[in-house]
């Protein structure tokens, strides 16, 4: 018991540090904090990226005293749901750090500002958005669009199947060009080259499947 202090000294430093390097790469979105639960009602230690206006020797959160109040409490509380006073909604995740005998000592908080994002969102919607239009179709299409959809589709069925495009048996072969055909892609311009390639056989290979 004689190494405590110094043990919880160090552990705190630690928490101190990964604070810093986390704020570092998550500037200025994420506010990052640290609280020293050894001393709650002047918890807070450090904060970098301030967004919610607290102060050093603030008091820890409810969150915080019920880590007090119950060592069992569980360490990580991921991604909940939070809001700063001035109503902006906060995504959360709060860290909890014990010493050698399962007393919490302190706590990091990761605070990320969503009012940010939801403009962002905004902008990238209106960006992307699509109208339909009057056009003719197509008679061919891209064959960058188009290998990159067959690929994807055949990763997916894959992936479904619990192994990877070289894998796929030859019954599961013909299931998925069956797929490929009725979403259009065999359509595509070098569409049975590009599964060949992807599938790791040869085109006479895949030629044979459609059949």
């Amino acid at each position: 018991m004689n190494d405590l202090p110094d043990e919880r000294a160090l552990l705190v430093k630690q928490a101190l540090d990964l604070a810093e390097g986390i704020s570092a790469t998550f500037s200025p979105f994420c506010e990052v904090v640290v609280h020293d639960l050894l001393h709650p009602s002047s918890a807070i230690i450090a904060i970098h990226n301030n967004l919610s206006g607290r102060s050093l020797g603030d008091p820890t959160t409810e969150l915080g005293f019920a880590r007090v109040e119950d060592p069992d409490y569980p360490a990580i509380v991921a991604n909940y749901a939070n809001t700063f006073e001035d109503g902006r909604p906060v995504k959360s995740t709060s860290i909890g750090i014990r010493d050698s005998t399962g007393t919490y000592i302190a706590s990091i908080c990761l605070n990320i500002d969503l009012s940010v994002f939801g403009a962002l969102r905004s902008a990238l919607d209106s960006f992307t958005s699509t109208v339909e239009a009057d056009v003719p179709e197509a008679p061919d299409q891209l064959h960058a669009w188009g290998a990159e959809a067959i690929r994807s589709r055949v990763d997916t069925f894959a992936v479904a199947r619990g192994c990877s495009p070289a894998q796929l048996t030859r019954d599961q072969r013909r299931e998925l060009v069956s797929d490929l055909r009725d979403a259009g892609l065999l359509a595509v311009r070098r569409a049975m080259p590009t599964l060949a390639d992807h599938l790791g056989v040869s085109r006479a290979t895949v030629y044979a499947d459609a059949r």
